[in-house]
């Protein structure tokens, strides 16, 4: 893989512990508005970007079904709970981008989050700085796990995808970024791969830091 010259990131679940609280928080938005949701769905959206999310909560839910004012309600909660846990980063996150910054590669983030809330998480976690560039699904047609967040960040960053490792922990993210012919290196956060995604890694590694043996 010498031919490697960046690593994007996806942001919850991969470089801080967050999905843990999504996984919470889903459901208690949805029994709010009096509707319920399994363990099961909750971890089917994980990194499920527009127009998916919806369309997918309107399969569930029918066509009635309020996502936009349900999500801002998940928000609140999230916040919530991230004011009073703080944001935890996921092990070897530090160090493996440290490690990439100091031997020269380029860095960035690919997330399903705004850019507003990824400078900010960015900022609250001390890693302000550290990347080349926040790529914010909302800066594209589709989310994950269409390809398009990916190709626009190869397109930002000045690379052919195969030049790029693309660092995931959900199987919606790890599918964007196989569609936009980036290697994928799974870190596994609330799952393990099934064999559909193991197919599509170029490799599943336990900690972030593992990610060197592959450079």
């Amino acid at each position: 893989m010498g031919n490697i010259k960046a690593v994007i990131f996806d942001l919850d679940g991969t470089l801080i512990d967050t999905e843990k609280y999504y996984r919470i928080n889903w459901p208690k938005a949805l029994k709010h508005f009096g509707y319920e949701m399994s363990e099961e769905q909750a971890l089917f959206i994980r990194s499920l970007g527009k127009p998916f999310a919806v369309q997918t909560f309107k399969e569930w839910y029918g066509e009635d079904f309020d996502y936009e004012t349900v999500r801002e309600y998940r928000k609140k909660l999230m916040e919530a709970s991230l004011n009073e846990n703080g944001i935890e980063l996921k092990p070897g996150c530090v160090e493996i981008i440290t490690f990439l910054r100091e031997n020269g590669y380029i860095t960035a983030i690919a997330t399903a989050n705004d850019l507003e809330r990824t400078k900010r998480y960015v900022k609250r976690i001390g890693l302000e700085g550290y990347f080349d560039r926040l790529i914010s699904a909302h800066m594209v047609k589709e989310g994950k796990p269409s390809p398009d967040i990916y190709a626009f960040a190869c397109e930002e960053l000045g690379i052919a995808p195969d030049e790029a490792i693309a660092v995931e922990d959900s199987p919606n993210g790890v599918k964007s970024a196989y569609a936009a012919g980036c290697k994928v290196i799974m870190v596994p956060d609330q799952t393990e791969p099934d064999e559909e995604i193991f197919q599509m890694l170029y490799a599943r590694v336990d900690t972030l830091l593992d990610i060197k043996k592959y450079l």
